[in-house]
């Protein structure tokens, strides 16, 4: 796909609503997946992507650390929606096999190597396989995010990526979810804004910024899935 027609897709469809969106993204890219986190927004995308093509490809990285409260909620979409071409993604080193090499809870000493082992790396590989892929980064979450656009080139893995979100505020996201009865994980009711793996994310006291219970104690707000927009 050339590059141009990209733009024009995302200055054309700008103001459209996230299911036109999604819409349309599906009928240009055949080959599209979609990644869920079963964060609040990912919830609303897969709640919208069911209703409008239920057998839509999805995929969650399973970095054998998520909360409890993850994997419940994954089984609970499951249950709601069916989610047949639903895949778990691993990465290639197991929890021991990662301590052998690299000492126990690198993510404490090292938590952008650990990330790169346990999300980078396997995303790099599972998006090898598609032509696009559907994300729900939105705009106002981080000023790493604040220039996302609606289609664009993911130069970091060759592929287009679409953002149905992202003029969305987080107020519209929850208004979604309690309209819809979309199901969504419980520790967003205790001040867990973003919730990643188990021993990177803590609450976010009122007032921080919505990311700052990501690796805290680090200067790191995203894990490397989505570069930073400069």
């Amino acid at each position: 796909m050339e590059h141009e027609w990209i733009e024009q897709l995302a200055e054309e469809f700008e103001n459209a609503t996230p299911e036109e969106i999604i819409a349309e993204a599906l009928r240009r890219v055949s080959n599209m997946t979609f990644a869920c986190s079963f964060g609040a927004e990912d919830m609303v995308l897969l709640d919208m992507l069911m209703k409008i093509n239920p057998e839509a490809n999805v995929f969650y990285l399973d970095t054998n650390v998520l909360f409890q409260e993850t994997y419940d909620l994954r089984d609970r979409a499951i249950e709601k929606y069916g989610i047949p071409n639903l895949r778990q993604v691993l990465p290639k080193l197991t929890l021991a096999e990662q301590a052998e090499k690299h000492g126990d809870e690198l993510w404490k000493r090292d938590p952008n190597a650990c990330c790169a082992i346990r999300k980078v790396e396997p995303l790099t590989q599972v998006l090898t396989e598609y032509d696009g892929w559907i994300t729900g980064i939105r705009r106002e979450q981080a000023p790493t995010r604040a220039n996302a656009k609606v289609f664009e080139w993911d130069a970091k893995f060759g592929l287009v990526k679409v953002n149905p979100l992202v003029r969305w505020t987080e107020g519209q996201v929850w208004r979604y979810i309690k309209q819809n009865d979309v199901p969504y994980n419980p520790l967003h009711d205790q001040n867990y804004p973003s919730i990643g793996c188990l021993h990177c994310t803590r609450p976010v006291n009122p007032g921080e910024d919505p990311r700052s219970g990501r690796w805290a104690g680090f200067n790191k707000t995203e894990c490397g899935l989505h570069p930073s927009e400069q």
